[in-house]
């Protein structure tokens, strides 16, 4: 650890989850595609005495209805409940452009965003003429960050970038061309929020792809990439989607058992 760095505490924030698709919808290559596989869908908040940063904005309730898509509660709805304004807040650091990090930039109007430059090239260049791709993007997201761009609130990354003391990303493809996780220093030591360059502890651990996938080299070089910004410690990695985040880790109060959950802490129950 950096000798200026500082430590933060993090919270997942889950606002959706969807159950009505399988393992096939999961990984590629599975030996069992038929099985019922739930997603949950979280952005994720990562604060201390000095700062509050958010990362993702999540999609709100009209994008999951154009999407067939539900919400539980909105995400900034989520961040008002820990007396958090998703109006005041900074720096939003978005880890792709896909609709279900990125449909909440409008509750964010203060906010400066992070984002990889290899994003935004990817997101408004030929690769979406071709439906597959442009399948996760919604147009109006992106065109909504490239207002951002002109209006100076959008700082382009390319590669590995400090967003603050501690707080660092780092791109890693395969899924999206522009994808970065984000590595948080903790009281534990390095935390990595993998976001989707591993959406379940299956894909970095038993190198399982995802189908949605851009470059399958580059997705699974990823998932050795989430492991050294861990240190080698693979309790540190925690995956954008899965729902054994919820189970692994303990939550911020009783009252948010199942909704905010504590990342910054060792897993609860011995769980790795």
């Amino acid at each position: 650890m950096m000798a200026d760095s500082e430590t933060y505490e993090i919270l997942a924030l889950k606002y959706a989850e969807r159950s009505n698709r399988t393992r096939a919808d999961s990984f590629i290559f599975d030996d069992d595609h038929a099985s019922e596989h739930t997603i949950d869908y979280f952005v994720w908040l990562v604060r201390n005495d000095n700062r509050t940063i958010v990362v993702d904005t999540g999609y709100d309730r009209p994008e999951g209805l154009r999407r067939g898509r539900n919400v539980l509660i909105e995400p900034r709805t989520l961040l008002k409940e820990l007396d958090i304004d998703a109006a005041v807040i900074d720096d939003v650091v978005v880890t792709h452009m896909h609709y279900d990090h990125a449909g909440g930039l409008h509750h964010f109007p203060k906010a400066q965003f992070h984002l990889q430059e290899a994003e935004m090239a990817y997101a408004t260049g030929p690769c979406m003429c071709h439906a597959a791709l442009q399948m996760p993007f919604t147009a109006e997201h992106v065109c909504e960050m490239v207002r951002h761009v002109y209006s100076g609130r959008v700082t382009f990354h390319d590669g590995d970038g400090e967003i603050a003391p501690g707080i660092t990303v780092h791109q890693i493809g395969g899924h999206s061309r522009g994808l970065q996780s984000v590595r948080v220093m903790t009281e534990r030591g390095p935390v990595v929020l993998a976001s989707d360059a591993s959406h379940f502890y299956e894909n970095f651990e038993q190198k399982k792809l995802f189908p949605i996938v851009i470059d399958v080299e580059a997705m699974l070089a990823g998932f050795d990439r989430l492991l050294a910004l861990s240190e080698n410690t693979p309790e540190r990695i925690v995956p954008g989607h899965d729902p054994l985040v919820l189970n692994r880790y303990p939550a911020f109060s009783e009252r948010t058992e199942g909704s905010v959950h504590r990342l910054d802490v060792a897993p609860r129950n011995g769980a790795g």
